[in-house]
């Protein structure tokens, strides 16, 4: 079975880049699911929880492009 690593810093960069889009890809959907899914640090959780969070409140779309460049 293969093992998810994220990158370290990717977390931070996620939540900076919705923050500025107010959307989220398809692609940050699949690094927010990696990130759950693999033992981080608390930073890496919080910044998961705060783009939850944006989402609950409407401030961040869900978008159904593959990446922001597509």
């Amino acid at each position: 079975m293969d093992t998810l690593i994220l990158l370290p810093g990717a977390m931070g960069d996620l939540f900076a880049q919705a923050c500025l889009s107010h959307q989220l890809t398809l692609a940050d959907r699949y690094g927010l699911l990696a990130a759950i899914l693999t033992p981080g640090s608390d930073e890496e959780l919080r910044c998961v929880d705060r783009i939850l969070y944006l989402i609950r409140r409407g401030r961040v779309q869900l978008s159904p492009e593959l990446s922001v460049l597509s």
